[in-house]
Order: structure tokens, then C-alpha cells, then sequence
């Protein structure tokens, strides 16, 4: 199978790709659309009115990736093996940052430390930056952090959609704002997640 990968796409190494588990599919609108359908699973789990009390674990971040992509890829779950274009964690520091992630997170919660949605865009933006698993960061990142809202009582972000513009341009603002955000300029982002 041929793999089309949109601007700011992690690119999925060869041992990766035979992961695959639906060998039917042979074009990419086949494998988005199969994962489009294992994300919405995903969604309707982590929504399901069900508290999740370890939501701020690396157990339940590697359970919610699973849930996301256990029917399309073997390494679903499972932190990436192998450097990528995107993140600035180094494959064996990966479970270091995630916990220093996490305890932050928590305390920022209990200590009010910013508004809940500087919380929710920051945790997002640091765990795209992760980037803990082979592929599906930030649909992952932007779930965690839906679900980082929901835990806590507020809204999901709406993510671009609210503007309903063309995908690949919401996708363009939304690459824009996390690449701004790796500066610590944090609006682009903070406008995004609302909008």
C-alpha cells in the first residue's frame, strides 16, 4: 500500500506499515476511512457518561491509542520504536516526559494554576510534542484532551470546526498553531481550540 500524508504528518516507517491489520485495504481513503471509523468507537467509549478516575496515566494513554486504532494497526497502544519528523522526545525518554506531563497536569489542576482551557491547549500542545506512539498523535492528543475537559466538567474544544472551512485548511491552522506554540506563543492555538 501507497501512504498520502498531508502536510505535518508523521510518515509511517516500513516496519510500522506491516502492521496493518484489515489486509483489504490497498488506497489511503480505505485506511482513513477504517480509521476514522475505529476513532469514532473510541470516542463513543471515552463519552459514554463513564468516568474515567485515571484519565492522568500513562496506562490510560496508551489504552485510549489502542481503543482509537486496535482494529486497523498491531502497534496500536504501543509507544513508537523509531525517531520521527515530529516530537522532541528521544524513544527512550518518551515514558520520562509523559509522566513529567502528567504530574504537571495534575498539579495544575488542583492548584488552578491557568484557566482550564490554558491547561487543556498546553497539555495537548506538550503531548503532540511527545508524540509517544508510531502514528495518530494528534487525533490522539486532541481526544486526551477532550476528554481532559469532559473529566473536569467543561466543553470539548471544537478544534477549527466551528468555522467550517476546508479540511486541509483547518489542518493548515491547526499545524500553524502548534508550530507557534513550540515557540511558547501559545494565541494562534488558544483561538484555534474555540473556533
Amino acid at each position: 500500500m501507497e501512504f498520502n500524508y498531508p502536510p505535518g504528518a508523521t510518515p509511517i516507517d516500513p516496519d510500522e506499515a506491516e502492521g496493518l491489520k484489515p489486509l483489504h485495504i490497498t488506497i489511503q481513503s480505505e485506511l482513513d476511512e477504517w480509521e476514522y471509523n475505529n476513532i469514532l468507537n473510541a470516542e463513543n467509549w471515552a463519552f459514554s457518561g463513564k468516568k474515567h478516575p485515571d484519565f492522568l496515566s500513562i496506562s490510560f494513554i496508551c489504552q485510549l491509542h489502542k481503543k482509537m486504532f486496535d482494529k486497523t494497526w498491531h502497534w496500536a497502544g504501543k509507544f513508537r520504536k523509531t525517531e520521527k519528523n515530529l516530537g522532541k522526545t528521544l524513544v527512550f525518554h518518551i515514558s520520562i516526559d509523559l509522566k513529567i506531563l502528567l504530574d504537571d497536569i495534575k498539579y495544575q489542576l488542583e492548584h488552578h494554576s491557568y484557566p482550564i482551557d490554558e491547561i487543556a491547549y498546553r497539555f495537548h500542545h506538550r503531548l503532540v510534542s511527545i508524540h509517544p506512539f508510531p502514528n495518530g498523535n494528534g487525533r490522539h492528543a486532541r481526544l486526551m484532551t477532550d476528554i481532559l475537559l469532559v473529566q473536569t466538567g467543561h466543553s470539548r474544544f471544537s478544534w477549527g470546526k466551528a468555522q467550517h472551512r476546508a479540511a486541509a485548511r483547518v489542518r493548515k491552522q491547526y499545524i500553524d498553531a502548534l508550530k507557534c506554540a513550540d515557540k511558547f506563543n501559545y494565541k494562534l492555538l488558544a483561538e484555534f481550540v474555540r473556533t
